[in-house]
């Protein structure tokens, strides 16, 4: 009777408590990442990343903190995100090889992924938050995996990036959410921190010859003016949001390319 007494008063394992309560800069342990999981989706499983499940990742000794757990983006999306950015970056003419750069690394499986499906490319990633950049460093170290990683702001990095004239920049802008996402309002792209737009205004003022992909990670609901302001910025763009979890609750990408237009991208679903 007192362990259920115990179980009822436990926190629910949800954005809140691992973005902004008690398990924000908590190294958090398997059981506390599955819980994550089940508490907000059903499914233990939900925070796979570099291709492996919790279980897996966990037992190989790479950690996460609570909000990088959340707003990581897991194994599904962003296999599904980095499929579509492929099939768009391989329609630009006279490219000769592509960099792919994260400017919010975070957990780094999002540039995993895009390295992985565009073929033959190099890239880097930027992570400011110094104990994010450290365990994220360390986790790729136990991996191998060959992902660049350097510890500083996105400006900073962006003057300093070693990417080649020929060079098609795919950069995926995911910064932190924070209380951008609101319930019922959904998403504005303009109370990221820093404001997308942002972001996207000073790639292509540091790179105004390259041809340029940004790949925006975005909400099943997003406030109108935010999207439409970015859309502004391209010369095309489209959007696609991925069916993984419960309506309403679905992450999406903003497509968005400068320098030339797509023709119609094979990626399917993916709407103007």
């Amino acid at each position: 009777m007192c362990a259920d007494q115990s179980h009822n008063q436990e926190p629910v394992f949800d954005r809140r408590l691992l973005l902004g309560g008690a398990k924000r800069d908590a190294v958090l342990e398997l059981w506390e990442i599955e819980r994550y999981g089940f508490d907000s989706y059903g499914e233990p499983d939900y925070v796979s990343i570099y291709g492996m499940p919790p279980s897996e990742w966990y037992g190989r000794g790479i950690r996460l903190l609570g909000r990088t757990a959340v707003e990581c983006t897991r194994d599904r999306l962003a296999a599904a995100i980095s499929e579509d950015v492929a099939s768009v970056a391989g329609t630009a003419p006279g490219r000769a090889g592509t960099y792919v750069l994260d400017p919010f690394v975070g957990s780094g499986n999002t540039l995993y992924w895009l390295l992985r499906c565009l073929t033959g490319s190099r890239g880097m990633g930027f992570e400011l938050d110094p104990v994010i950049f450290q365990l994220t460093r360390r986790n790729l170290a136990i991996l191998a995996l060959p992902i660049t990683l350097v510890n500083q702001d996105y400006r900073t990095g962006l003057a300093n990036l070693p990417i080649l004239p020929s060079e098609l920049l795919v950069a995926f802008i995911a910064p932190p959410w924070g209380d951008a996402l609101t319930p019922g309002s959904g998403l504005d792209l303009r109370r990221t921190s820093p404001p997308v737009a942002e972001v996207v205004d000073k790639l292509v003022q540091q790179f105004p010859k390259h041809q340029l992909l940004c790949a925006i990670q975005t909400y099943a609901t997003v406030n109108a003016s935010s999207l439409t302001e970015l859309a502004s910025r391209f010369d095309w763009s489209a959007r696609k949001t991925y069916d993984l979890n419960e309506a309403g609750e679905n992450h999406g990408v903003l497509l968005g390319a400068r320098g030339w237009i797509p023709p119609n991208p094979s990626a399917s679903g993916l709407t103007p």
